[in-house]
């Protein structure tokens, strides 16, 4: 999956916001709070980087072309990065990054997902 692709994938996620920061990443919100992180690789390869549940974490971890993410990880945080092939499919890659788009949404307040209109999914 290209930046491009990345883009455009997370973009029609429901409410969700982009913003490029931490030396030119493409990061992907819902509510404020982070759930994709495209960027820190190098450019023939995309580094995508997304959160996870706890038994997905332990799976993915030892997967080739996929590691526990830099800096996220290190902190307890159960974020998986694909930074190289074979990694996961473009099809796995978009189920991954809507269960975390589904993570994060659903740690906002009850209040913020209805404002989101995500109360509704």
């Amino acid at each position: 999956m290209t930046y491009e692709e990345f883009n455009d994938f997370c973009g029609h996620l429901p409410a969700t916001s982009h913003v490029v920061q931490w030396g030119g990443a493409h990061v992907w919100k819902v509510g404020g709070k982070v759930f994709a992180i495209g960027g820190w690789n190098n450019e023939e390869r995309s580094g995508i980087t997304f959160k996870v549940t706890e038994l997905a974490f332990d799976i993915l971890k030892d997967q080739p072309g996929l590691r526990p993410a830099p800096y996220l990880a290190s902190r307890g945080m159960t974020w998986i990065q694909h930074y190289d092939e074979p990694g996961l499919s473009d099809d796995d890659l978009k189920d991954y990054l809507r269960l975390s788009h589904k993570i994060v949404a659903s740690g906002l307040s009850k209040k913020k997902q209805k404002e989101l209109g995500l109360d509704q999914l």
